[in-house]
């Protein structure tokens, strides 16, 4: 019975970060960034997102975003992007904690309380249920968005981030972000 339970426990979402090298009926093959490959089976209810970039004007008060960042000697976590999330997604897994961009980086999921300019770019004061964190956004800092998508945008050579799941033995997408023309997905 306890063999039983523990199989019925949820697998971990894994963040695969790469580039789609083919696509095998419903499977597809992922040059990851550490050079690895993998192969991913697609569902039918796979969700599919482009990633879009926009402009610093997006980061204002009452926003909400997710920003990857990383606290320099200084104490000061400086972002490495910014997903100015769709006002549908509100509150989508707001907190802050460790992310794995790079070593040592974090992920705060916020409302952008204040913005304030700084020398070399802005500081932003981000509030969560649990709490706060200020981030400065260095100029040329990527800053994009998503919107629903179809299929279509998941083809050889495009740049994606997957979110995905073991199901019945098998790696499976639960979401596919992927950026047109080359965009690589920063977060």
């Amino acid at each position: 019975m306890v063999a039983g339970a523990a199989l019925a426990q949820p697998q971990p979402v894994q963040r695969i970060r790469g580039t789609v090298q083919a696509i095998d009926g419903m499977t597809l093959v992922v040059a990851e960034r550490s050079g690895a490959t993998v192969r991913v089976a697609l569902a039918e209810g796979t969700g599919v997102s482009e990633v879009l970039p926009i402009g610093t004007d997006a980061i204002k008060p009452g926003t909400y975003i997710g920003t990857a960042a990383l606290k320099g000697a200084d104490g000061v976590l400086r972002a490495l992007e910014v997903l100015v999330f769709p006002d549908a997604m509100r509150g989508t897994a707001e907190g802050h904690g460790p992310w794995d961009l790079q070593p040592g980086s974090t992920m705060t999921n916020a409302t952008i309380a204040q913005v304030m300019s700084v020398p070399d770019g802005r500081s932003i004061v981000l509030r969560y249920k649990d709490g706060e964190q200020t981030v400065v956004v260095p100029d040329g800092v990527p800053i994009v968005t998503y919107r629903n998508a179809d299929r279509s945008l998941i083809v050889p050579g495009a740049k994606i981030v997957m979110f995905a799941q073991v199901r019945d033995g098998t790696l499976t997408a639960l979401r596919v972000l992927a950026g047109k023309d080359g965009l690589q997905p920063p977060m």
